[in-house]
């Protein structure tokens, strides 16, 4: 029978174990924490973003801003479809919500934890919490796994240790002779410290465009303004896409908001004066237009200076302008970032370019594999960055007995 270590037991490390004792392979997972599937458990508020539903796989890879090509390669062997029918045939039945996110219908994230924990148990994955594994030595047919407990001997061995912040954590993969890119945040807030905006916490506004100045990256979607800035789906998604140019500028740069996607600036520009027009004698600040909430509408007039006891008929043209640019062409100052340390996901990892994406096995060294975040890989919020770790852990768990 062959032996599989599997290093590290997260959502990748799981799912790899699984499919390579399905296959008859004997394997062990080695986790360095007292706990298992941390990162299932906080995922999406506790209810756990299983995956998204893109079921056609070119549309699943444009949400990967690591990793697109390699991914696509990947997806073939395992994507959405295949994710959906292995919960559901292990009694996990998963819901759709408007914006394409995929949950256990139980909304627990316990409930996933239990699938991969029970099948690990069935198919006799044998688990090692609280074991850091200190050094991969190759034998001539083994793999020798150091740990304070002494050595594990495997034929093969599949890492699975997920993104770090820091490129100190991939030191097992570096001494085995792999490239890794050093990690970056990616999914994260912006801070405006500096801005009047952070006043209005808990606001929101259901399509925004946000784009970043002296780049082309952009992202359209939620937006949510909160006490230290902004944030919501919009702003994540963006951040994953500029991880790299956001730490390059050292998380300095300015943002534009337009507040409704759908309008450009000649129809605000209309309707702003069809109402000033139809409601001569209507007080600006007190009637909020384009379904902006109220607090936010005050605080557009405000930094366009108009009066609190301004009326239509009374705007001058200096002001009229200033609102239609707050409106369409709002611009923020960013002074940093907040990341989410439960949920954190890393740019940065294994080169791609040294492992097999039809088996995810090593170029470098054979009978290693990879799956998971410690990969060059990162998806954009909703789901994206599970269904990674379900396709490269089932292809690695697959591939081992190949």
């Amino acid at each position: 029978m062959i032996k599989v270590g599997v290093i590290g037991g997260g959502a990748a490390g799981y799912f790899a174990a699984i499919t390579a004792a399905q296959q008859g392979a004997q394997v062990t997972i080695f986790e360095k924490s007292p706990k298992t599937l941390s990162k299932v458990k906080v995922s999406g508020g506790g209810r756990c973003n299983v995956t998204h539903d893109a079921r056609e796989v070119s549309k699943l890879i444009k949400s990967y801003p690591r990793g697109e090509k390699f991914l696509k390669k990947v997806f073939r062997h395992f994507a959405v479809p295949d994710t959906i029918e292995w919960f559901e045939s292990r009694g996990v039945t998963l819901k759709t919500e408007a914006d394409g996110r995929m949950f256990p219908i139980t909304d627990s994230s316990q409930t996933i934890i239990n699938a991969l924990r029970n099948e690990a148990d069935k198919h006799g994955v044998v688990l090692l919490s609280k074991t850091a594994i200190d050094n991969i030595e190759q034998g001539s047919n083994t793999f020798d796994l150091y740990s304070v407990g002494g050595k594990h001997s495997f034929d093969k061995i599949i890492i699975t240790t997920g993104g770090a912040p820091k490129l100190a954590s991939y030191q097992l993969v570096e001494n085995l002779g792999h490239t890794v890119e050093a990690p970056l945040p990616s999914l994260f807030t912006f801070n405006t410290p500096s801005e009047t905006i952070k006043s209005l916490p808990g606001l929101s506004v259901p399509s925004a465009h946000i784009k970043l100045e002296g780049s082309k990256l952009d992202y359209t979607g939620p937006l949510l303004i909160t006490h230290w800035g902004v944030s919501g789906p919009a702003v994540l998604k963006l951040s994953a896409f500029g991880a790299k140019w956001l730490a390059e500028k050292e998380y300095k740069a300015k943002a534009h908001i337009r507040w409704d996607s759908e309008i450009n600036e000649e129809e605000i520009r209309t309707q702003l004066t069809n109402f000033k027009k139809n409601h001569p004698k209507k007080k600006i600040i007190s009637n909020p237009l384009f379904n902006l909430p109220a607090r936010l509408w005050e605080h557009l007039c405000e930094k366009a200076s108009i009066e609190n006891t301004a009326l239509w008929l009374d705007i001058p043209k200096k002001q009229f302008n200033k609102l239609v640019e707050c409106l369409f062409n709002y611009v923020l100052t960013i002074e940093g970032k907040t990341t989410f340390k439960e949920e954190f996901v890393t740019a940065g990892g294994v080169d791609l370019s040294q492992v097999d994406p039809n088996t995810m096995e090593s170029k470098i060294v054979p009978g290693v594999f990879f799956a998971g975040e410690v990969l060059n890989i990162d998806g954009i919020t909703g789901g994206f960055n599970f269904q990674a770790a379900w396709s490269t852990g089932f292809l690695a768990g697959v591939s081992v007995l190949k």
